[in-house]
């Protein structure tokens, strides 16, 4: 498609993706946008679907099922006439977080991490628990600390063993990680008992996702009902949500399940997504792995998360769980990367990492194809965080 708008070449942000946001402008309110290179399209100045689009959130557009007309819609106007006064430099907006997050349930779905995971806190033991293989493993998060990239990160108090003495205190947690993830945003009507091969009617989009984790604070409180504090005070999420229309040609088979799952959590259709994915620490690589072989796919976390007759709603986000591959420079967690800091990382500047420091910034980016003019790129651009020390009580 010709297009007038300027798009740098290898751009995250071609026109065949057009992801959502929401920005707000100097001196005006927040307004929903498409991404174009480096430039967002004012949709409500364009009357594109104004009562949907001028709102601060994207909760009413993704409730009202129109999002496939409204990109569709933005993608003529960017093709036809020159219309450069709807477009505006992102770098002139302030970005904000673009749902208002209803529940956010976040899962444990990659073969490889779990396994990981299993040898590092119970060696010697059979590293999957029993369940495992049988159901996507999640547990409910908290939806009102998750934060637009970009926010910094204060470093999370808990209850951790004192070394000397085995009694727990309350001390800044001295083993803080991040989490490579994809996370799901949910759109349409409320349903539940969500069949897997229907997801895409309830599945809206996909942003990239860091469930940051205090590793110490999870070890001492995660037995026996789950993370809680380790887990709750930050979650990270990329601005631009990629919408499941234009991640189509990307959705490829998953691997092959064994056991084979109850009837529930089975399906004909293919839901793994080529995506890859990196990390960097302070701007030095130090992971790159791949989206396309986690163990449970997010049409079956979907149908998991609402068998029971749970509901969901317009703006519900759930995570995928680490994303880790089979080798060692494909994990997706400072617990992995260091096999729970045994094994410290060496930075590109020749620092030392076991767990993350005050001040280390953490960037994620991940883009599917790029390699063929059939498989452009569509890109996610990055969720990025800074730790901040651990505020003074009362501060």
């Amino acid at each position: 498609m010709t297009i007038w708008a300027e798009v740098p070449e290898g751009s995250d942000f071609p026109i065949e993706n057009l992801p959502f946001g929401v920005v707000r402008p100097a001196g005006a309110p927040a307004r929903v946008v498409v991404r174009i290179g480096d430039h967002t399209l004012d949709l409500a100045a364009a009357g594109i679907a104004p009562e949907l689009t001028a709102q601060p959130t994207i909760n009413a557009l993704m409730a009202s099922g129109r999002g496939q007309e409204i990109r569709e819609r933005a993608g003529e106007l960017l093709s036809g006439n020159d219309r450069s006064d709807l477009l505006h430099s992102v770098d002139d907006m302030h970005v904000v977080v673009p749902i208002a997050v209803g529940d956010y349930v976040d899962f444990y779905s990659s073969l490889h991490h779990a396994t990981n995971l299993g040898h590092i806190m119970r060696p010697g033991a059979e590293p999957l628990l029993a369940n495992w293989r049988h159901l996507p493993v999640g547990y409910h998060g908290r939806s009102g600390t998750v934060v637009v990239s970009g926010t910094p990160v204060a470093r999370p108090e808990g209850l951790v063993p004192d070394p000397a003495d085995g009694v727990p205190r309350l001390v800044p947690s001295r083993s803080l990680d991040f989490e490579l993830e994809v996370g799901f945003v949910v759109g349409g009507s409320p349903a539940s008992r969500i069949h897997p091969d229907d997801a895409d009617r309830h599945v809206f989009g996909v942003v990239l996702l860091n469930d940051w984790s205090a590793r110490d604070v999870q070890g001492y409180e995660y037995q026996p009902l789950g993370p809680n504090l380790a887990k709750s005070f930050a979650t990270s999420i990329s601005p631009w949500v990629v919408t499941i229309d234009a991640l189509r040609r990307y959705l490829v088979a998953p691997p092959v399940q064994d056991p084979q799952p109850d009837p529930y959590l089975r399906a004909t259709r293919p839901w793994a997504i080529d995506l890859n994915l990196t990390v960097e620490l302070n701007g030095w690589p130090i992971t790159s792995t791949g989206f396309a072989d986690m163990y449970w796919t997010f049409a079956q976390q979907l149908a998991h998360t609402t068998v029971n007759g749970a509901t969901t709603r317009a703006g519900d986000l759930f995570g995928s769980g680490t994303v880790s591959g089979p080798t060692p420079g494909e994990r997706g967690s400072m617990i992995e990367l260091t096999w729970r800091g045994a094994q410290p990382l060496t930075l590109g500047d020749g620092s030392l990492r076991s767990f993350l420091e005050d001040g280390d910034t953490v960037t994620m980016r991940g883009w599917c194809g790029g390699e063929t003019a059939a498989r452009p790129r569509i890109g996610f651009g990055e969720v990025t965080g800074t730790v901040l020390p651990t505020p003074k009580r009362g501060a």
